[in-house]
């Protein structure tokens, strides 16, 4: 059986489900590495990707943005003139009551009984204006950490905005 669209867990209309120690199994995260490029260098300026609605990103966005993000940041500038940060981790259980379709499947499945369903996958819950990304660079390299920033926004299921959040009187 294939997953279900993203679509299915984005709004958060149930309460979350993380804790590890009443919850056997279930799939590890995807995304494993947090912080690249030059993390001990000084940047002047700093951007931020915040989120402007509140939703659950799956752990499956979160690496394809890492991915696509740290790569463009890589291929421009080189590995020591920007640092690069993911700010959210998949806590978050997703649960799923599978169901089978098909002929003879009503005899097979007990339906609504026993529903709890099992962890099929682990998402990050964000709020309004919690923080996603982050980039410190020169200010030489301004448009391309916006543009890095913009490929990644792409990649989540919810508005975002980029922000300068510190640098802003380097930049005049």
């Amino acid at each position: 059986m294939g997953r279900r669209p993203a679509s299915c867990y984005t709004r958060i209309d149930r309460p979350a489900y993380t804790r590890k120690k009443y919850i056997k199994g279930g799939p590890e995260p995807k995304i494993r590495s947090f912080e690249f490029g030059a993390p001990g260098k000084e940047f002047p300026i700093e951007l931020t990707l915040f989120a402007d609605e509140r939703a659950q990103i799956s752990h499956n966005a979160l690496e394809a943005a890492r991915i696509h993000v740290n790569r463009y940041l890589t291929r421009s500038l080189g590995r020591e003139s920007y640092h690069f940060k993911v700010c959210v981790y998949p806590h978050h259980k997703i649960r799923e009551n599978k169901m089978m379709t098909g002929a003879g499947a009503d005899r097979i499945q007990n339906g609504m009984r026993l529903s709890f369903g099992k962890v099929t996958s682990v998402a990050a819950r964000v709020y309004e204006n919690d923080r996603l990304l982050l980039v410190r660079t020169n200010p030489e390299y301004l448009t391309v950490a916006k543009g890095a920033l913009k490929r990644g926004k792409a990649k989540f299921p919810i508005p975002c905005r980029i922000v300068i959040t510190k640098g802003k009187d380097l930049l005049i």
